[in-house]
Formats: C-alpha cells, structure tokens, sequence
C-alpha cells in the first residue's frame, strides 16, 4: 500500500477512535481508557516482535520512560477533553502540536542567543494562535474553557513527546519497540487511576469500545508510521490533517456538533500552519527528523 494510503486510513482509523474514545468517556474515566488502550497496544506489539523475530530488550530505558511519561501525559489529557469538548475542536487542538514545535523552535533560538531568528516560524506560531482563538469563541461554553486549556496542554506535551520519538529513532530503536514501551507507561498510569479512582463496571458495550480503542490506535499508529518513514513528510502531514475533517464530520452526524463559520476558518488556520511548520522543519532538519507519527 502506498504511502498516501497508508496516512488517509491511519487519519480515518485516528478519527474513528476519538468517537469510540467519546462515547467510552460517559461510562469510564480518562485514565480507565488510557489503561485498556495501552494493555492492548501492548499485548499486540509483543505479538508483532514476536513474528518480526525481534526483541524488547532496549538499552535506552531512559529515554523509554521520558517519552512514555511525555506521551501518556498528553494521551490522558486528550482523551479526557475528548470526552468533554465537542470531536473536532478536541482533535483539532492536539493537531496544535506541529505548531508548538515550531515555537520550541524558536524559544530556543532566543535562549542560544541566535540572532537569526526565523519570522516564518513567528508567522507561523501566531497563525496557530489565531486559529485556535477562533475555534474556542464558538464551538465552546464558559463553562467548557477549562477543557480547552486541557486539550491545548495536550498539543504541547505531544510536541515533546514527538522530539523524544525522534530521538529514539536515531538511536535505532524500531517502532514496535518504542510503541510497546510507551503502551506499557500507559498501563501503569492507568493502574494509578484504577487505584484511586476504583474499577468501573463492564458492559458488553463498553468493553467493546475499549477495545476498538486499543486496537484503532495501534494499528494507525503503525500504519502512520510506516508512512512516514517511507512516504514524503509534506505530503504525509498534508494528509494527516484528514483526520480533523474526519473528525468534524462524526461531530455533525453523530454528536450534532454546531457547524459555525469561525470553527470552520479557525481548523483552516491550524491546519496551514501545522503545514507550514513541517515544511520549515522539514528544510532545516534531516527527513527522518521532520515529523513523527500523530498519536503520542
């Protein structure tokens, strides 16, 4: 398959989990779907090193667990405004997290004394911004705000998350590896809010949905990766962002999400400027580093 398809039914599998992942919220707690998503992933990526004839055994532990500790952050976050903002608005502002990188980017120049500091990535960092202005004005209450915060607090650990799978990937570790391993923090996060929180009850319903979380993430997950280690990164980000379109259309037919002109501009805006900052860092970086696969 190629690598075009690979990144528009990895968007679509993306969009079909945050429903599943909504739906789920009503009957179990964010970190409850953390902890099934992340027993599944696992249990599926040891099949997968186990037919791939490789192994689990890493010897970067560290950064294993900096990263897992960054992306479960994030996932838990996400999952949580997922469950209380409407699809789209939650799936747009993790997508924010192209743009966040593209702000490090320039943090860090500040903080190195560099004066050369790129006004592209300034452009487009405040693009993003306005984007995200106009996507929290209506689709939101007053009442919601808090979990817009949440869900842009998701987008920025997400960034950092996908800087530390970069960098494992330098260090040569395979992506069922890294996913394994990041599926594993999952578990144990999750078995903290289990601890404090107490188990939910099961039904075939819920436990269905928890399942098709779990399976839905992986499989896109590997799918997106697959993409983009082997596909071009421009085109591969283009494509990714079907996944906020996939997303605003399960909002509208099955949420009976609001259907406004300022959501409609602001997603537009993110989505250019998450574009924009690929292809910045995509002229400034090598391939392998100019992207990262979607879900933390």
């Amino acid at each position: 398959m190629s690598p075009a398809w690979l990144m528009v039914i990895a968007s679509f599998l993306f969009a079909t989990m945050g429903v599943c992942v909504k739906l789920a919220s009503s009957q179990y707690a964010a970190g409850e779907i953390v902890f099934y998503r992340g027993l599944t992933g696992a249990l599926m990526m040891l099949v997968l090193a186990r037919w791939a004839g490789g192994t689990l055994r890493t010897k970067v532990p560290a950064m294993h667990f900096w990263r897992s500790l960054a992306g479960v952050t994030a996932l838990s976050l996400w999952f949580y405004s997922i469950g209380k903002l409407p699809l789209a608005t939650a799936m747009t502002l993790n997508y924010m997290s192209s743009v966040w990188m593209a702000l490090f980017l320039v943090g860090g120049a500040v903080a190195l004394g560099n004066a050369r500091i790129d006004g592209r990535l300034i452009g487009t960092v405040l693009l993003g911004f306005a984007g995200v202005a106009l996507i929290l004005r209506p689709t939101i209450d007053e009442q919601q705000l808090w979990y817009g915060l949440i869900g842009l607090i998701s987008g920025i650990v997400s960034a950092t998350a996908y800087l530390q799978v970069t960098a494992l990937g330098r260090m040569g570790e395979p992506e069922y590896r890294i996913v394994f391993y990041f599926s594993l923090g999952g578990i144990c996060a999750g078995l903290i809010t289990v601890v404090a929180s107490g188990v939910h009850p099961h039904t075939w319903r819920g436990a269905t949905l928890l399942l098709a979380v779990g399976v839905l993430a992986t499989v896109a997950q590997l799918m997106m990766t697959r993409a983009y280690s082997t596909g071009r990164t421009l085109v591969n980000a283009s494509l990714q962002y079907l996944g906020i379109a996939f997303s605003f259309a399960y909002g509208v037919l099955l949420f009976d999400d609001r259907v406004t002109w300022m959501a409609l501009v602001g997603m537009a805006l993110i989505v250019t400027a998450g574009l924009c900052a690929t292809l910045l860092r995509s002229r400034s970086a090598p391939a392998d580093t100019a992207n990262a696969p979607l879900e933390t």
